[in-house]
This record gives C-alpha cells, structure tokens and sequence, in this order.
C-alpha cells in the first residue's frame, strides 16, 4: 500500500456512554459523508455482537475471559476492515475511504480493572501506545443519564440494563480509558439531541478538514434541470431515495428510507415526536433490507411512497442537493446550507429558480406524500 493511498484511509471511532446516541449518530455520519464522496466502511460493536450471539460473561469461566474473547474478536475484525479499506483504497485513486468503528479496542479498558488490561495486551501480544495510535479519532458521546435523565431509556439495546447512575459512572470510564488519545473530543448533552448530533458531524468534518455543515437551509422552486448536465458536473453524487411513512400515534412521525448510491444500498428508521411542523427528533438508525422490507407492512395507506433522484454538489463553497421527481415534469426542489441567515446563495448558472419555498409547507415530503396531494398533480 503506498503511502499516497493510506493516507485516504481515516480511521475513527464512535464511543460513548450507554443511551448516548451512537446508533442515530452513525446514521448522520452516512448521510453526510457519504454524500461527499466518502466511502464508509461500519464494524459493528463486537458487545453487542457476542452478546447476541449468546457469548455473554455469566457464560464465560470469567469477566477476563470474555473480555479476551471480545478483544480478539475486535482485533481480527479491525484487521480485516483495515485489509478492505486498502483495498478500496488501491482500486480507486481518487477514492477517500472512512471506518467507522462502534466502539474501539480501548473501550475494554471501562470494564477492567488497569492490571487486568495490562495483563490482557501481554496475552493478546498488543503494544499498548501502537493499539490506541491505530485510531485517527476518538468521538465519545456523553451517555443521556448526565444532565438529560429524562431521556435515558433501553429502547434502542435490548442488552442495556444499565440504571441511570450506572451508566453515568460507566460513561466516565470510558472517558478515561480513552482520554490518552492525541485527538479525542467530547460531545455533551447541552442544547437537545438534534443539536448534539450536529455538534458530533461538525468535530468529525473538522478532524477531516472538510467544511463545516451548515445548519441554516433554504428551499428553492426551481425548472427542472437535465439530469445529463448534473452528472457531467465535477464532483456530483447522485442517489436514488425512496420514503415511506408509516402508521403512527397524532404525535408521532415514524419513516423508513431507502438510499441507493455508487456504493451501495442503505436503508433507514427515522421516529420523530411532538406537534405538526414542530416535529423533533428521537432516533434514527439503520435497518437490513428484512427489516425495511417488514416495516413497509405497516405503511400509512393515505400516503404514497416518496420516490426521488438526488444529486449532490458543491459550487461556490455551497453545498447543493437537487431533488427530482417522477411526478413533476417541469420544476424540482434545490435545497442549499448556508453559513449565515442573510448569505447570499450563489446557485449554478444552469439552474434557474422559480421561487423561494422555505417557508412553504405544500414542499414539505411529509405532505407531498399525501394521496389526495399527489392526485392534484
């Protein structure tokens, strides 16, 4: 592997306290890097693994055994990930290749004591400083039991059995087993989830050297462009995206998605909660072609299935997503991110806007899905 490629390789590491928010944290790592060009490589935490496996310590001889037996397994499987990324790497030249990993080797640390894991790199043949330097990042999300008790719960892992005050000594551990590293960050619980995971992109796009996401967005009515144009453009990503939303209490907003890209095919769950146009998030994750498929079982039968093309793009240090529709022939959606309330949009020479809609809820997804709205097109 030569160096030119390793350096397209980005190893980082999702950590955290239990109910922290890693698994809607992965979903918004995806959608955002993905869509910049990046390929995204997930190893699933290999806890949670074992333990769904039927490996769990009251199994095992001893916690130190089944602690040996989950950083084996984290070692083979970081090595065969990093093996894949170089792969990719060397295929494509022009390829920038991220691993996520649900957890790191040093989240071991949190659940032994410093001699135990000592002992353990001595037995698994680790060098302690080259283990941890093995990971470009370390993004640790602060657990919900601190300062955000009311949210704390053991929806989202069947596994989590944690009280409140034990997952906050736990999240402080984890902290302390990894606050060695040379680039670890902290995201708290300060203003709300939403704001946390966008908290949680940022640092990763800072650690990238990537422009930061932008928070404010604007929606334009625009002529619907040719889709020639948009993929000849340098630098443009195209996804085709299917919603579906799906039966749910007057207070609740529950959407599966589809994504499909040059990399592949991504599917997602999505639940928000609170009043009609004040809808906050709870969580998002991602779900198996199975699941996807059963959720569309309980699809809301007033609704129609959102299909669209999206393409993505940068111009003038803006970012862009076109959304095309099958049942529009003369107009689609430009949605950009903007720095500041009052900046200027630069859009594209070749796309011609119609009008501003940010504030018009009939381009809202949630109601163009509507039948009795399609059936007016």
């Amino acid at each position: 592997m030569n160096k030119a490629g390793s350096s397209r390789i980005k190893k980082i590491v999702i950590t955290g306290g239990p109910c922290a928010g890693k698994t809607t944290g992965m979903s918004w790592i995806q959608n955002t890097f993905e869509k910049n060009g990046y390929t995204m490589l997930f190893m699933q935490e290999p806890a949670t693994e074992l333990k769904t496996a039927g490996i769990t310590p009251m199994r095992c001889s001893s916690m130190m055994s089944y602690q040996l037996f989950q950083m084996k397994l984290q070692l083979e499987k970081q090595r065969v990930f990093e093996r894949a990324a170089r792969d990719i790497a060397n295929k494509d030249p022009g390829s920038r290749v991220l691993i996520i990993f649900d957890r790191g080797f040093f989240d071991n640390r949190a659940y032994m004591t410093e001699a135990e894991f000592e002992q353990a790199l001595a037995l698994l043949d680790v060098d302690r400083e080259e283990m941890l330097l093995s990971y470009d990042a370390v993004f640790h999300l602060e657990t919900t039991a601190k300062f955000a008790a009311a949210y704390y719960g053991t929806a989202t892992n069947a596994i989590r059995d944690e009280s409140p005050e034990e997952a906050a000594a736990l999240d402080d551990r984890v902290i302390n087993a990894w606050k060695e590293h040379p680039y670890f960050r902290v995201i708290e619980n300060l203003n709300g989830f939403e704001d946390k995971m966008r908290h949680l992109i940022a640092e990763i796009a800072s650690f990238l050297g990537d422009p930061a996401p932008f928070e404010i967005r604007r929606r334009l009515l625009i002529d619907k462009p040719d889709p020639s144009v948009l993929e000849a453009f340098p630098g443009c990503h195209r996804f085709e995206i299917e919603q579906v939303y799906l039966l749910a209490p007057p207070d609740e907003e529950i959407r599966v998605r589809m994504r499909r890209g040059a990399n592949g095919v991504v599917y997602y769950l999505t639940r928000k909660k609170g009043p009609a146009g004040y809808r906050s998030l709870i969580s998002e994750g991602r779900l198996s072609e199975r699941e996807y498929q059963q959720f569309l079982g309980n699809a809301d039968p007033s609704r129609h299935m959102i299909c669209k093309t999206r393409y993505c793009l940068t111009w003038k240090q803006q970012y862009f997503e076109i959304d095309l529709y099958p049942f529009w022939e003369n107009r689609a959606v430009l949605e950009v991110s903007l720095r500041e309330a009052d900046e200027k949009i630069a859009v594209p020479d070749f796309l011609h806007v119609q009008r501003d809609v940010s504030e018009d809820p009939c381009y809202e997804i949630s109601y163009l899905a509507q039948k009795q709205v399609r059936e007016s097109f």
